[in-house]
């Protein structure tokens, strides 16, 4: 496990990618300098600053590298997004660190639903205190049309190939406290999505998943059955509804260069 700035992480050494990642956002901590030991020029971090890096603090031969992810056909998709780091430079670049990145379909998943996923989930911090968020690749199941078995099969990057491309993403939610909780109980919900092209027109909502699948299928025990006991029943779509903001990739890095 690695405790960074802003996310801490366990890797999956045979899978060279985050076995899961886990960040906790606020409002202030979503703000430039929101940690309160950011840059000692108070700049906003600028990622155009940042650059992918393989993790040197894991062996070589377990480390997924820049050239795994040269032609392969899928973009280098943030575990922990480098928007949820804005709290100083050096959270920002660790963000681009290789070992807080899995292959994802770019087109329609890591920069389009999933990139309005990871918006959803920093807009709570309006709604909660605490926003607690596990985001974890999973390698799940597929039966086989024929012969009804089920078979986990999944796409290796790479040369000598060894990336292993998850075949879905969980992002798991714990809120706590703000207008939405105001009695502090807590509120989990979990999503579950293909590593696939997703229309912007499906709901967020349909992909709720029970947390139990998501433990039972990854090996995690994320949340010890005391939380799970005391917290609200509600899931997050109840609470504050689960409408995703439609933004386009492209416009919106130009706007963000702009702004920079």
């Amino acid at each position: 496990m690695f405790l960074r700035e802003a996310y801490a992480i366990g890797y999956d050494r045979r899978m060279r990618n985050p076995a899961w990642v886990v960040e906790h956002l606020t409002k202030q901590k979503l703000k430039p300098d929101g940690g309160r030991n950011g840059d000692d020029d108070n700049h906003s971090p600028d990622r155009s600053h940042s650059s992918f890096q393989e993790d040197q603090a894991l062996p070589e031969q377990f480390r997924s590298k820049l050239s795994d992810y040269f032609r392969s056909g899928y973009d280098r998709g943030h575990m922990a997004p480098a928007a949820d780091a804005k709290r100083s430079q050096k959270a920002m670049d660790e963000t681009f660190i290789l070992s807080n990145i899995s292959p994802q379909v770019g087109e329609g998943f890591n920069r389009d639903y999933w990139a309005h996923l990871e918006n959803y989930v920093r807009r709570l911090t309006s709604s909660f205190e605490d926003v607690y968020v596990f985001t974890i690749p999973l390698y799940l199941p597929r039966q086989d049309p024929v012969t009804k078995k089920n078979f986990v099969s999944y796409e290796v990057i790479g040369n000598p190939p060894n990336v292993a491309v998850p075949t879905h993403f969980a992002k798991v939610l714990y809120l706590q406290g703000g207008k939405s909780d105001p009695s502090s109980r807590g509120s989990i919900s979990s999503f579950l999505l293909p590593n696939s092209k997703i229309s912007n027109s499906v709901p967020l909502e349909s992909f709720l998943t029970p947390i139990e699948s998501i433990e039972k299928s990854t090996g995690l025990n994320l949340f010890n059955q005391s939380v799970k006991d005391t917290s609200l029943k509600a899931s997050v779509c109840d609470l504050v509804g689960c409408e995703l903001v439609i933004r386009n990739f492209d416009d919106f890095n130009k706007q963000n260069k702009r702004k920079q």
